[in-house]
């Protein structure tokens, strides 16, 4: 009875529906969690400033050193050469990835609720929390991406994976909506309630997904093992003995990365993405504030701010069409010349109007996050080339996408710390001290333009506009030295499929 119930779901949903829903399960708590775990330490539990950053500080190493650390515990045995007799399948990649996310899925829930409620004193509950949650966030997020790799080889399906991941991630985005019904520090028992309802979906989210597509993929393993068995039955005596090779260490693996040209451009390019992302995200509030607080209504700066959480994923829908047709390396390099194109715009344009104001800001932080979206895409075809270059056993996906997150993750840090720096040489406004730095580029209103700029006002439009025209150049110059695309990839992805013919998964369900 039990499993015709499941084998009835499994029809009814196919595999790159379940796949996407898994990013629905995260994405409702990890913006609630963005949303206001500062606050809730700060304004609800009183932390005390020392040990607030003794424990982002401690945040920022275990988050910079987690990513590679869990992606080589899961894919150090897919690194050496491969041998006879000793191939792994892909289905048995892909259900070990599905195992891992049926139980750091509610382990990540669980570790959400910790925030919630006062069990500790506030310094240590504040540096417990950050590091668990950080960790199963970090072990969901690389076995969740790795699958992007593992589950398809063709740019379509992969295309057509994240269309999906796309449409539960928008769907995710309404938690922060609903959270602003339940929100009150001074009255925390609805906010906590609602919290347990949404890692209750989530966990059961989590073991329902995974345990579908572990029984889809479980019958595809058991036919290789069956077909296996039979092989060696049938070469019994006549196995030539072959000298086992030595697994890849973690030296030798950095190495092979380091001669891997396009690894080290898209890690370049990416790097001053993941600062631009954050530096929006970190700056939007104050944008908003300096910028058109004197010119917009309240409910217009809220519009704006909910279409800066929602559009990236539904704009994403339409960047992967496009991508279908293009590819994604085209349609990448055309959202860096549009970044750099509106932002000269609005320079020419000058801080006075409004309404074009208003617009670039929403637009500067939609095309950017959507541009981090699309992202997984070119980190899946790099697994390809890994894969071929260096003639592994089984594509190391997770492993990959870890190395990226180490190399890239200083841009989260450098956003704030650029970003407070320019604030301050441009207007003398210290964002900490709040007193005029004397030597500041800015210290007079703008006379000459007859408006009577106030020099935070402008040296706010100056860091608005000129960030994303230095991004955008250094992006242009990584990306246009980035080679994995055209036919380039297409040889790639056609070695891969030769490589591992007979391993690869029956994509057909996606």
């Amino acid at each position: 009875m039990g499993r015709s119930v499941w084998g009835c779901w499994q029809g009814v949903f196919s595999t790159a529906v379940l796949y996407g829903s898994l990013a629905l399960f995260t994405s409702i708590l990890h913006n609630v969690f963005l949303l206001y775990y500062v606050e809730t330490f700060v304004s609800v539990y009183k932390i005390d400033k020392v040990s607030f950053w003794v424990g982002e500080t401690v945040f920022l190493i275990w988050n910079s050193l987690n990513d590679p650390l869990f992606g080589w515990l899961s894919d150090r045995a897919f690194l050496s050469s491969p041998q006879t007799g000793s191939q792994i399948t892909n289905p048995e990649v892909v259900l070990k990835r599905l195992k891992a996310l049926s139980t750091n899925g509610p382990l990540f829930a669980l570790s959400f609720l910790a925030f919630w409620v006062a069990w500790a004193r506030p310094g240590l509950q504040f540096l417990l929390c950050l590091c668990l949650y950080d960790g199963f966030l970090t072990m969901v997020d690389l076995h969740h991406s790795a699958l992007l790799a593992d589950l398809a080889v063709s740019a379509t399906d992969r295309t057509r994976l994240n269309f999906h991941c796309s449409v539960f991630s928008a769907l995710g985005s309404f938690s922060v909506f609903l959270s602003y019904s339940f929100w009150d520090k001074e009255d925390f028992y609805s906010f906590r309630f609602f919290c347990v309802t949404l890692a209750t979906f989530s966990i059961l989210g989590f073991f329902v997904v995974s345990r579908l597509l572990q029984h889809r993929f479980q019958k595809e393993v058991r036919a290789r093992q069956d077909e296996a068995l039979t092989l060696k039955e049938l070469s019994v005596g006549h196995a030539p003995l072959t000298q086992p090779e030595k697994p890849v260490t973690i030296g030798q693996y950095i190495k092979q990365l380091s001669r891997h040209r396009n690894f080290m451009w898209f890690v370049s390019m990416n790097l001053v993405q993941v600062f631009h992302c954050h530096f929006n995200n970190n700056f939007f509030p104050l944008f908003l504030e300096h910028l058109l607080s004197d010119n917009i209504s309240a409910s217009t700066g809220s519009i704006l701010l909910g279409i800066s959480y929602i559009a990236p994923h539904l704009n994403n829908l339409y960047f992967l069409t496009l991508c279908q047709r293009y590819g994604v390396y085209q349609v990448i390099r055309w959202l860096f010349m549009l970044k750099l194109g509106l932002s000269v715009v609005m320079a020419l344009a000058g801080a006075d109007h409004i309404y074009l104001l208003c617009i670039f800001i929403a637009s500067n932080r939609v095309f950017t996050e959507g541009t981090c979206k699309l992202l997984k895409l070119v980190i899946s075809d790099l697994v390809d080339e890994d894969f071929v270059v260096n003639r592994r056993q089984q594509a190391a996906s997770a492993l990959l996408f870890g190395m990226v997150a180490l190399l890239t993750k200083p841009g989260q840090t450098f956003a704030p710390l650029i970003g407070t720096w320019l604030l301050c040489v441009y207007t003398g406004y210290d964002i900490f001290e709040r007193e005029p730095v004397k030597d500041s580029l800015v210290s007079v209103p703008d006379i000459a333009s007859g408006s009577g700029t106030p020099p935070l006002r402008l040296g706010c439009f100056y860091m608005l506009v000129f960030v994303p025209i230095t991004c955008a150049l250094l992006q242009l110059a990584a990306w246009s030295r980035f080679t994995l695309h055209g036919r380039k990839l297409q040889g790639i992805k056609t070695l891969r499929q030769g490589a591992q013919h007979g391993h690869l998964i029956d994509v057909k369900a996606i």
